[in-house]
């Protein structure tokens, strides 16, 4: 077998030894080297955020009057093309790694460096034009880089993915509610038979639990306006221009649209993660109110006819490799797993937020992976959900008015009219016996006809006091 070319290159540790066609230099193949744990790498959206950094710093640091024409152009060159993810290859390391991210702030210094070095024509690991730290990390730490590219990946997926995937779930549970509006069924709490409700009610709490999840996601942006830019290695600013971030900032909000903003307090920013505590916790919230949503469908669409049964699911897939014909509340089940999956993540991010130890949060890469995650997975499962489940969803309007005559708590209704101990034993009869409350309630006389059939109207339990005529 051929041995593939190799180079030699030095970093302040001394030489080492790496594939001649890497971008990254000895310093970023030492952690290839430390930390083979998971085969995790961070994420499109957050080397994206690596190269916008970079991007706007080499354009501050021009204006500034600090970088020179042509190593500016070199550099913008360079990162934008890990904005775009044409050197995506070359970024190889390991989440778990220096807490601090530094291992990949340098990976994305070298990576930049070395295609200034290419586009120059000059040879890979040549630093004679661009240096990767004097002037690809100008004015910058990993300190304050890292937990910038945290911000910056999780605000732009939050606001071009979370949200409009939220959007279009609540549109369609919106859409559900007024189709089955006049689709009266059983209520039910504690899994029992309570008092009838509307099947578009209970779509209408789905679709409002979506609409505050959707304000929820953009909360988190804001959380996430804040950026610890400018701070450098400890909160100081030091080695820095002093209106550095000003003008990074200034920049990054014509890339993404998004006005982030200088932290209010350096050390509060780069010692504490709050801000990422907050989002996720924020997601955690969607996720269980996701959960409860899929759990309620897939309970509603049970049966078809062993089940409750009082909706019908779409179709998606054969549910069994022995049972014909069976079919299962696939989607439902895969909203699930990613909301305990969020869930977990977030007890990840909470103890790695509580570690800021002084004036640094070491364990930085963790959290962006696990944000970045939760954000990702979300994002594609509301997505399919509703596209597969939700809009297809099929009211059994049949079965559901079968279930209201069928219930004890039909007598709930007749309580205020013949008191609560009688409406009891009426309940406890049709229990024994499995006549309807109706039945027995009109054998025993208990009300006039049409009294009692008012009283027993499922439509009128479904307004507040029954609503008399």
């Amino acid at each position: 077998m051929t041995e593939k070319p190799t180079r030699r290159e030095k970093d302040s540790m001394g030489e080492m030894t790496l594939p001649a066609s890497a971008l990254h230099g000895a310093s970023t193949h030492r952690a290839v080297l430390n930390f083979p744990v998971s085969g995790y790498r961070f994420s499109r959206p957050f080397i994206r955020a690596l190269g916008l950094i970079k991007w706007v710093a080499a354009q501050a640091n021009h204006d500034l009057g600090l970088l020179d024409a042509e190593r500016s152009a070199l550099i913008v060159q360079a990162a934008e093309e890990v904005v775009e993810g044409k050197l995506d290859d070359h970024f190889p390391l390991d989440i778990f790694q220096t807490g601090s991210g530094t291992s990949t702030n340098t990976n994305a210094n070298e990576v930049i460096a070395n295609r200034c070095a290419q586009l120059a024509g000059k040879a890979i690991g040549s630093r004679e034009l661009v240096h990767p730290n004097d002037h690809v990390n100008m004015g910058q730490s990993s300190n304050d880089v890292i937990p910038s590219a945290i911000h910056i990946s999780a605000a732009e997926q939050l606001k071009s993915c979370l949200v409009p995937a939220l959007e279009k779930l609540h549109v369609a549970l919106e859409a559900k509610a007024k189709e089955f509006w006049n689709v009266m069924k059983i209520g039910r709490t504690h899994l029992m038979d309570a008092t009838p409700v509307r099947l578009g009610q209970e779509f209408s709490g789905y679709a409002q639990q979506v609409a505050y999840a959707k304000e929820r996601a953009q909360k988190s942006i804001e959380a996430l306006r804040e950026l610890a830019l400018g701070g450098t290695a400890v909160g100081t600013g030091l080695n820095r221009h002093a209106n550095l971030p000003e003008k990074m900032l200034r920049h990054l909000e014509q890339r993404t649209g998004i006005a982030f903003h200088e932290a209010k307090n350096h050390f509060e920013a780069q010692g504490g993660k709050d801000a990422v505590v907050e989002v996720s916790g924020h997601l955690k919230t969607i996720a269980v109110s996701l959960f409860k949503i899929a759990n309620d469908i897939r309970w509603l669409g049970s049966g078809p006819r062993c089940g409750i049964g009082e909706i019908q699911l779409p179709a998606t897939q054969p549910g069994s490799s022995i049972m014909p014909g069976k079919v299962n509340p696939v989607m439902c089940e895969a909203m699930m797993m990613v909301c305990a999956q969020v869930i977990g993540n977030d007890t990840t991010i909470t103890w790695a937020g509580a570690n800021g130890n002084f004036e640094l949060n070491v364990m930085m890469p963790v959290m962006a992976h696990n944000l970045l995650e939760s954000i990702r997975l979300l994002a594609n499962v509301v997505d399919v959900f509703c596209d597969k489940c939700v809009r297809g969803i099929v009211a059994n309007e049949e079965r559901c008015r079968e279930l209201i005559e069928l219930s004890m708590a039909m007598v709930t209704s007749l309580a205020p009219k013949i008191g609560y101990d009688r409406a009891a034993e009426i309940a406890k009869e049709s229990a024994k016996t499995g006549r309807t409350v109706r039945e027995i309630a009109r054998e025993k006389k208990v009300l006039p006809e049409k009294e009692l059939e008012r009283a027993l109207d499922p439509v009128k339990m479904t307004e507040p006091g029954g609503k008399e005529d």
